[in-house]
């Protein structure tokens, strides 16, 4: 009888190789590979492309007189005159001054929501009874217009800071539940069952084997909604015009500076990727298993 000898890894990585590009068929050749990651570099330059044709689009529409345009400035104003404009959005409108003051709003507001959101869903994912308890909660934050929210806010908090904070807070507090829910109860079960297996009770399963293992995907999620709370900051801002970007687009709307809009539309996603970047940063700080995965 001959004995069956382990695979090396070498063989397994043949066999890798193998079911990656099956006999017959082709993954694709080049950048084109199905599923296959491109480097670094490559991945900078498909996104460097992609924004110089949104901007080279751009130009095309509202490059030459005003008369000869193939869109009108009224609707988008020339790449140019938006560019220029930006000395006087930064110096005479304190467009750093209102972006800190947005910026630290939903900070406010989400950091709330997140204090309240994952207890609550990592409680929810746990045990099904208050899964059904929060069921309400979570059905009726996540499927409710956003824009609904405003009069509540308005009723219950006032035209002050609290207002905007709370918004915040109303409208993504439920996607929190939602989603640490979801991520509690995608570990697999036979990390549970080794645990018990082993010895261990019920609240040393839930802090060191539960949450342990959903906290990746509940960091996914804080990057993804926070830049969702950057976008409602702007629906709360156009209440009580005072202060924050969200300010600046409405006064600029008013008074037809179309330039400052789109600057200031650009300004907050940039800081809400920027944000984003610094997550990720943490992220695989916090979870380097996951780059490996």
């Amino acid at each position: 009888m001959v004995e069956k000898r382990p695979a090396t890894s070498e063989q397994k990585k043949r066999h890798l190789h193998e079911l990656e590009e099956p006999h017959g068929g082709s993954a694709g050749t080049g950048f084109f590979k199905l599923r296959r990651e491109p480097s670094g570099v490559v991945r900078a330059l498909a996104a460097l492309a992609c924004l110089g044709i949104i901007l080279g689009t751009w130009y095309v529409l509202t490059a030459g007189p005003v008369e000869s345009r193939i869109v009108e400035p009224g609707k988008l104003p020339s790449l140019t005159d938006t560019i220029k404009s930006f000395k006087s959005l930064w110096f005479e409108r304190a467009l750093t001054r209102n972006a800190m003051v947005s910026l630290w709003r939903v900070l406010q507001g989400f950091g709330m929501a997140l204090l309240f959101g994952i207890p609550l869903g990592i409680m929810a994912g746990c045990f099904p009874i208050f899964r059904a308890f929060l069921a309400p909660i979570t059905v009726f934050g996540r499927n409710v217009p956003v824009a609904a929210l405003i009069p509540l806010t308005l009723v219950w908090f006032g035209l002050g800071e609290s207002q905007k904070t709370g918004f915040i807070f109303i409208a993504t507090v439920s996607f929190i539940i939602f989603d640490a829910t979801s991520s509690v109860m995608l570990v697999d079960q036979k990390y549970l069952d080794t645990a018990y297996t082993l010895g261990a009770s019920r609240w040393q399963i839930i802090r060191k084997v539960l949450v342990p293992l959903a906290m990746p995907r509940i960091w996914t999620s804080i990057r993804l909604l926070f830049g969702l709370g950057f976008g409602y900051i702007i629906l709360a801002e156009g209440i009580n015009q005072d202060t924050g970007i969200g300010t600046l687009i409405y006064v600029s709307q008013r008074r037809g500076l179309y330039e400052h809009v789109y600057l200031s539309t650009l300004v907050i996603a940039l800081l809400a990727f920027l944000v984003d970047r610094l997550l990720y940063a943490i992220g695989r700080y916090l979870f380097p298993y996951l780059e490996k995965q």
